[in-house]
């Protein structure tokens, strides 16, 4: 692997680490976050994103504290939580807390407004949030939870979050398919990305190796080619891995 460049290529697969520690950073004192991509005040012109993912914010947030009523319009935007819980609040109606393990989805479309709080008043609450951008703009907004339990994603992907709503996931209006697994050393994933098709795995915690790349928590792996994609050697990793279009 070349250290410097951080690329690799394996056969018909080519591999791209995108180290935690050169993400984007934000630290307002109640949030701190990283950013995979261009975000907000962070801007980098060599990651704006990659295939229809644009976002994928690692955010830690204080007790009682959280984002206020805010817009958004096409985009697809999923929480995954990591540590505490989420309340969400929208212009739909919607109300709900979502805890560790848990996922909660919403369709922008043609627009809506929501608040994001960490219900606790002492402890921490962490999660990934992530932007996928839909196929189709400015359709009618919609909102979903899912509850991942330790034996979903025990040494295996989890799919939550599917253009086609398949094996009991979250319908998404992008053309992506997202999945959670989390890898101790003797467990062994395999997963078959097909041509036409790109791949992202975020390392939510954790360290686990992709086809002999070795990730810690919070880098990110871009994935182009098609081929045998491998993770193992895994030490108490949680993943996210996206299928996506091209």
């Amino acid at each position: 692997m070349n250290v410097a460049s951080n690329i690799t290529s394996q056969d018909s697969l080519r591999f791209t680490r995108r180290p935690a520690d050169e993400r984007g950073e934000a630290d307002f004192g109640w949030l701190k976050s990283s950013h995979s991509f261009s975000f907000g005040q962070y801007y980098d012109p060599k990651h704006l994103g990659f295939g229809n993912l644009i976002v994928i914010n690692d955010d830690l947030v204080d007790g009682g504290k959280g984002f206020g009523a805010h817009p958004h319009k096409n985009a697809e935007i999923f929480s995954y939580v990591l540590g505490g819980a989420l309340e969400h609040k929208d212009s739909m109606g919607n109300g709900s807390v979502v805890a560790e393990g848990g996922v909660q989805y919403m369709s922008a479309g043609s627009g809506v407004t929501h608040s994001e709080f960490n219900p606790s008043q002492t402890d921490e609450m962490r999660f990934l949030q992530v932007w996928l951008q839909p196929e189709v703009e400015n359709i009618k907004p919609a909102y979903d939870t899912i509850d991942l339990t330790p034996a979903d994603k025990d040494g295996k992907l989890k799919l939550f979050l599917s253009r086609d709503g398949r094996d009991g996931s979250m319908t998404t209006q992008a053309d992506a398919s997202v999945y959670a697994a989390t890898l101790i050393e003797s467990q062994v994933i395999t997963h078959d990305l097909p041509a036409g098709r790109k791949g992202w795995v975020q390392v939510a915690d954790g360290t686990v190796r992709v086809n002999e790349v070795e990730l810690n928590k919070g880098d990110g792996l871009a994935i182009e080619g098609s081929g045998t994609l491998i993770f193992d050697q895994g030490q108490d990793a949680e993943i996210l891995f996206f299928d996506l279009a091209p």
